[in-house]
């Protein structure tokens, strides 16, 4: 296989057999050569469905920690972009468990967010529009909408059934219709997270 240059391919990136092959017998340059491949894509998928900058990075290292102990289970039956963006999910979801109890706080931290500034109560972008959905629907959404999740593989990630996703999914989306509908659109900014 040939790598690839383009840093905005994200997870779809090939890996040279040869680097693969080294990091499997623990050689750290090829984890380094890994990391800077794949490092930015596992921030920016972590930022999209954690929310917070802090606990993004904090993913990052859980993250190559984790691949460092099980690459030498990786068996290529997959490209490793895909092997390692389902690592970065489930470290995603992981996270979010350990969290549960901040959903409660969504609201708590929107009213913050709308108080910091007299701009922010009249500009709406589309990270901060995510960032007003708990975490659990921000996840959904994320993986669902962006990431091309099926519901049967979200129910199987969050150990839930099929209509628990499309129930989660459809809230969020409905959540973000009434805070989009709530502006005159133009005063709504629908920009791309900043990472």
């Amino acid at each position: 296989m040939t790598a690839s240059s383009d840093p905005g391919a994200g997870f779809a990136q090939d890996v040279e057999a040869m680097t693969l092959a080294r990091a499997q017998r623990g050689d750290m340059q090829a984890f380094a050569a890994l990391y800077q491949r794949f490092g930015r894509p596992c921030f920016n998928l972590g930022l999209r469905m954690l929310g917070q900058r802090q606990h993004a990075e904090d993913l990052v290292q859980e993250v190559f920690l984790k691949m460092m102990d099980t690459i030498r289970s990786y068996r290529g039956d997959a490209p490793f972009g895909a092997w390692l963006k389902r690592l970065t999910v489930n470290a995603c979801i992981d996270q979010l468990r350990r969290q549960r109890g901040g959903e409660d706080n969504a609201e708590a931290q929107l009213a913050q967010m709308a108080g910091d500034s007299a701009e922010a109560a009249h500009l709406v972008d589309a990270w901060s529009l995510l960032g007003r959905l708990s975490p659990r629907s921000r996840a959904v959404l994320v993986l669902h909408e962006f990431e091309g999740y099926t519901h049967s593989e979200l129910a199987e990630l969050f150990g839930q059934s099929e209509s628990y996703s499309k129930s989660i999914l459809a809230r969020a989306l409905g959540r973000l219709n009434a805070l989009v509908t709530a502006r005159p659109l133009e005063q709504v900014s629908l920009c791309s997270p900043k990472s």
